[in-house]
């Protein structure tokens, strides 16, 4: 018996874009005529778009398409951008949309994470199907804070590249006493005695300063590329406290271009 081919109303597909170049995904002119190269590559029909870039660092856009939308969510401090490719059209070719972000965005890798079919059409109309799309051997949560109290962690380590900081800065060791007076505050932190900041000074590859601070939950230190301009961060604490407030008030004390972030839980 001749298996009977359903209708759809479109194809939805959820790309995720690895290891991407991220002075062009922070870029939101970049992300936006790469979506737009990708466009034109598959043969959609470009209708508008929208892009907007986020403080400190990110950028979200959509292209609207005559057949649908592509939209793209870009975190440059993890080389990520999420992808949603929409079309209601047969012509268009998806694969060759893939293609052309990936060389875009400098990705190294990219998963198709969901391929759907969204609005079945059945002879009584649109099935009302709920496509299962949660993984319940995992519990997925969009909080650090809720994933540090679920995981029972013992402390929390945020690690924050800042990159192209302001020269003035990293090289005075009085501002770098402040930045870390002022994250114990902002992250509200209780330091243990004063903030140590010592030069070093004989290797030009890695010449600057390195900082040391206790606080009673754990440890601050950071060591400031002269070479390069960028600070490396590390936070470690029993106490919970939020990792992105921590770069991006970094990236603003410093006057950095852009941030990498990495996120640990320690059991």
């Amino acid at each position: 018996m001749k298996k009977e081919t359903n209708f759809a109303l479109g194809r939805h597909m959820t790309v995720e874009f690895y290891d991407c170049n991220p002075r062009i995904i922070e870029d939101s002119e970049k992300v936006k005529q790469a979506f737009l190269l990708a466009a034109k590559a598959s043969g959609a029909t470009v209708l508008d778009y929208s892009f907007h870039v986020f403080e400190p660092q990110g950028v979200s856009g959509v292209v609207i398409i005559a057949e649908s939308h592509f939209a793209v969510h870009a975190w440059p401090e993890h080389d990520y951008a999420a992808v949603d490719l929409f079309t209601c059209s047969e012509t268009i070719d998806l694969k060759k949309a893939i293609e052309s972000i990936k060389l875009s965005l400098g990705a190294e890798e990219t998963i198709v994470s969901g391929d759907m079919h969204r609005g079945i059409v059945s002879n009584n109309g649109i099935e009302r199907m709920v496509p299962v799309c949660e993984d319940r051997t995992h519990i997925h949560t969009l909080s650090w804070k809720k994933k540090f109290e679920q995981s029972q962690a013992w402390g929390l380590l945020t690690s924050v590249d800042i990159y192209h900081c302001d020269p003035d800065l990293i090289r005075d060791a009085d501002m770098v006493k402040k930045f870390v007076y002022e994250l114990c505050e902002r992250i509200d932190m209780k330091r243990y005695n004063d903030c140590v900041v010592v030069d070093f000074g004989e290797d030009e590859r890695v010449s600057g300063f390195s900082m040391t601070q206790l606080i009673e939950t754990s440890l601050i230190s950071g060591h400031f590329a002269n070479a390069t301009n960028a600070a490396y961060i590390d936070i470690f604490s029993c106490k919970f406290y939020e990792p992105r407030d921590v770069a991006e008030f970094a990236i603003s004390f410093f006057k950095g271009s852009n941030y990498k972030m990495q996120v640990a839980l320690r059991r």
